[in-house]
């Protein structure tokens, strides 16, 4: 029942974040700067630190610190090959929507095991569940924000934005849902986790930061940047 009460609020968190994205997206520049900041948080201040926690053994531990980097360069042979079907228009946004349903897909699987890891945590015990839900909802909101601007900013309609968002708001949902069906290994889990941490650097790091600087070289994108990134970790310090 507590697991039932949680799905609700994590699909209205991330909703919210995407609703705000739309409503301002007229201010790409400073979504996109926001985004940036936000996904490499996401990265370094949640997924990383997870992935070491999971694999505190040194054997496991070096299986994960490779899979980042797996991650990182198969996202970007997927994106490179996209690319080269894709029109640059005069402000930087780029008419390809396969990347933009490349990065909205990654970010709407990740939601997904978000939801997991709220109904793996409360298998363990009532204390983990609430501790790990507190991390989730808290960045479930920049979620939806990342994953509007990364449909607007590959030239997607608002339509097609506002169908990532709601499948994004969706994602953690069935993954709570999941849980109450399917128990996933915890080893499994953990190099989920950190294969998801190399397409968020390299979503984050090598198109966000790079298109919202080049596109809109302006100070207050910069800092943007650096209010997403310490939004999410500010989040994951409260809720840890």
């Amino acid at each position: 029942m507590i697991l039932l009460a949680i799905a609700p609020a994590a699909f209205f968190a991330t909703l919210l974040g995407g609703l705000l994205a739309l409503f301002l997206r007229d201010k790409l520049h400073l979504i996109l700067g926001f985004s940036a900041g936000a996904v490499v948080g996401v990265a370094f201040f949640d997924l990383l630190p997870e992935v070491f926690e999971i694999g505190r053994d040194v054997s496991v531990a070096k299986v994960m610190v490779l899979f980042p980097g797996f991650g990182f360069l198969s996202y970007l042979v997927l994106d490179r090959l996209l690319q080269e079907h894709g029109v640059e228009t005069a402000v930087g946004v780029s008419r390809n929507s396969g990347r933009g349903m490349l990065g909205a897909a990654s970010l709407v699987t990740h939601s997904t095991f978000d939801g997991i890891a709220i109904g793996l945590a409360f298998q363990v015990s009532m204390e983990i569940g609430t501790v790990v839900t507190a991390a989730v909802l808290a960045h479930d909101f920049a979620d939806g924000i990342n994953t509007t601007n990364i449909v607007l900013k590959h030239g997607g309609s608002v339509w097609e934005a506002f169908r990532w968002l709601l499948a994004d708001a969706v994602a953690p949902v069935i993954g709570i849902v999941l849980t109450l069906f399917v128990h996933l290994p915890e080893a499994w889990f953990g190099l989920v986790i950190a294969l998801f941490a190399g397409f968020f650097l390299y979503l984050g790091a090598s198109e966000l930061v790079p298109d919202s600087h080049n596109a809109y070289p302006r100070r207050i994108t910069t800092i943007g940047t650096v209010l997403g990134a310490a939004m999410v970790f500010v989040t994951t310090q409260v809720a840890g």
